[in-house]
């Protein structure tokens, strides 16, 4: 008698009885409610798509889809909370570029790895930041910003929403091109950068132009540019840094992903649901929120998460330090002549080294 006809089929029952939870989970999902965390404090850009996400979700999925902040670290304390949840798709990480830069900035506390450790879930939209000014300082350009900041090396600071921040990044690589020094002063999230720019205990901000409209609109800070390859739709009068700085552009996307191992199918229901915002929704997401709404595939967003990888990698090999002492600046970044990618790199590393000062403390030297 042959048995091999009699194992396949034994073989084959066993694999379709292993898919069945899978396939159950994802033809169910969701019976119950529906967190997202997000690495930031409440009130910025990533915040208030997250939340715009969600009330998307809630309507479309039929089960309450609730923000939970956790900021801090620059996303990683968010980033480690998400990995202790179970990879059933009820826990799911609002995420920016820092998901891909925090483990490579803080590579020697083994954090996570931003390729294996996620499963994507969508892009939720493509958003503008900028750089706005207190008006004490008079700038109210591109242009005036730097022609002080050259004459004046190092007596500017900036507010970020942490170091490996897409606020802080963009900036850094603005400063990096420009060639010009600017203290970075990081905070646990961008509303208190935000309100300490406003009170003028830092000169400058970088942030997203969500939050900043207002405030532009009625003269409590001033507009210096956007960083983005073009001008915002919502706001076409602000132009882009890289029409002073030439080659310079930062597009900046939010997204979310799900600890490694949830279901494809539960993925693409909840990537599906964001896609189904209402064309009104689309509208004023671009006209308040200074964003376009993406909803990608899974699998889509994947590809920009490697690629990033692949950028910030280049980037942070350049420069690793050699040992745990303070490493010298590269000459490059010397001065006031900060210039490409392994200056920007010993710039992020020094900040992560500088960090531990008072909460709201500012860092008056370098």
């Amino acid at each position: 008698m042959n048995r091999f006809p009699l194992r396949r089929a034994l073989v084959a029952a066993a694999l379709v009885a292993l898919a069945l939870p899978t396939a159950a989970l994802a033809q169910s999902f969701p019976t119950r409610p529906i967190k997202i965390i997000v690495p930031l404090a409440a009130g910025g850009t990533g915040d208030t798509l997250a939340r715009t996400m969600a009330e998307a979700m809630t309507r479309e999925l039929g089960q309450p889809v609730i923000i939970e902040n956790k900021p801090g670290a620059g996303g990683l304390v968010g980033a480690e909370a998400a990995l202790q949840a179970a990879p059933d798709g009820y826990t799911l990480l609002a995420v920016s570029p820092a998901l891909v830069i925090n483990p490579l900035l803080h590579a020697d506390k083994k954090t996570y790895d931003a390729v294996k450790s996620f499963d994507p879930v969508t892009v939720m939209a493509n958003t503008h930041q900028m750089i706005v000014a207190h008006p004490s300082t008079g700038f109210r350009t591109t242009r005036d910003l730097i022609d002080y900041a050259k004459k004046n090396p190092g007596k500017l600071n900036y507010g970020s929403a942490g170091t490996g921040s897409a606020t802080h990044l963009n900036m850094e690589l603005m400063l990096s091109m420009a060639g010009i020094d600017v203290v970075h002063v990081p905070y646990k999230g961008s509303t208190q950068a935000r309100q300490d720019v406003l009170a003028g205990q830092v000169q400058l901000a970088s942030d997203g132009l969500l939050p900043l409209q207002p405030l532009i609109k009625d003269g409590r800070l001033n507009a210096i540019g956007i960083m983005s390859s073009k001008r915002a739709q919502s706001n076409p009068e602000i132009p882009t840094i890289g029409e002073t700085v030439k080659g310079y552009h930062s597009d900046t996307w939010y997204g979310v992903v799900a600890p490694a191992g949830v279901p494809k199918d539960v993925r693409r229901n909840c990537a599906a649901a964001v896609k189904g915002l209402h064309p009104a929704r689309h509208a004023r997401a671009r006209a308040n929120l200074g964003a376009e709404i993406v909803a990608n595939s899974p699998e889509d967003f994947r590809a920009l998460i490697e690629s990033e990888h692949r950028t910030w990698s280049k980037v942070a090999r350049g420069t690793s330090p050699e040992s745990s002492s303070e490493a010298a600046p590269p000459r490059a970044c010397a001065g006031s002549s900060r210039a490409g990618p392994r200056c920007t790199s010993w710039l992020l590393q020094r900040d992560e080294r500088q960090g531990a000062f008072a909460e709201r403390g500012l860092r008056r030297s370098t």
